[in-house]
């Protein structure tokens, strides 16, 4: 196993040693960053099917655009988790700030503490599993993918929202533009219970779960729904 300690290695020779992975496949699988100390994007472009356990708190971005690896953050994660993720998976132990998962275009996001206002904004086929409670905003403009809920959600979930998926087991504060609630079909709880045990999360029934997406309202302006807009 390779173990980078950001006490003593500076933080761009650890990103760069990660990025080299991808002209170097049958390097160690196994890699572990020390020390991180709220350090900014950390393990961002990682572009290998690598395991990488982070053994503290990171700052911004930690993760963006992932590709392949498995990231486990033993601690909290600042803004920014796995935005524009593309596959693999970000675990993260503890907490995340804002905008979790923004854009993320494929993977597997778990955030096993609460997450910050905005989590999953202009998702794109990131599934995002959160075991706590997630912060206004969330979903804003999610345009394909999951985000999983297991606790409560904040102001305007999933405001203008296009496809994506919301499923939430506690309760709702507001919805946002054009997010409505929609039965929970067997394939919804079949799906459901997918994604929670990608998530290690077995204590939890898919069947406490609410659904949530979009009305379609919104797609092209209409005259008669301009109370919406905005």
């Amino acid at each position: 196993m390779s173990v980078f300690d950001l006490a003593v290695t500076d933080l761009r020779s650890v990103n760069s040693a990660l990025h080299d992975l991808i002209n170097s496949p049958g390097k160690e699988a196994q890699w572990e960053i020390k020390n991180p100390r709220g350090s900014h994007a950390v393990a961002v472009g990682i572009n290998a099917p690598i395991q990488l356990n982070i053994r503290g708190n990171v700052g911004y971005y930690c993760a963006g655009m992932n590709r392949q690896a498995r990231i486990t953050v033993h601690g909290s994660a600042g803004p920014g988790v796995a935005e524009n993720m593309m596959s693999g998976e970000v675990i993260v132990r503890g907490d995340a700030s804002q905008y979790a998962g923004a854009t993320g275009k494929g993977g597997l996001l778990v955030i096993e503490g609460n997450a910050s206002s905005r989590c999953g904004i202009s998702m794109k086929g990131i599934d995002i599993i959160v075991r706590g409670n997630i912060g206004h905003m969330s979903a804003f403009m999610a345009q394909a993918g999951h985000l999983v809920v297991c606790g409560d959600a904040g102001d305007a979930l999933g405001d203008s929202i296009y496809e994506a998926k919301i499923f939430v087991r506690g309760t709702v504060k507001s919805l946002g533009a054009d997010c409505i609630e929609k039965p929970m079909r067997q394939e919804h709880i079949d799906l459901l219970a997918r994604l929670l045990e990608r998530a290690g999360i077995a204590d939890v029934k898919p069947t406490e779960f609410k659904r949530y997406g979009s009305a379609r309202k919104l797609y092209n302006f209409n005259v008669d729904h301009a109370d919406a807009y905005g």
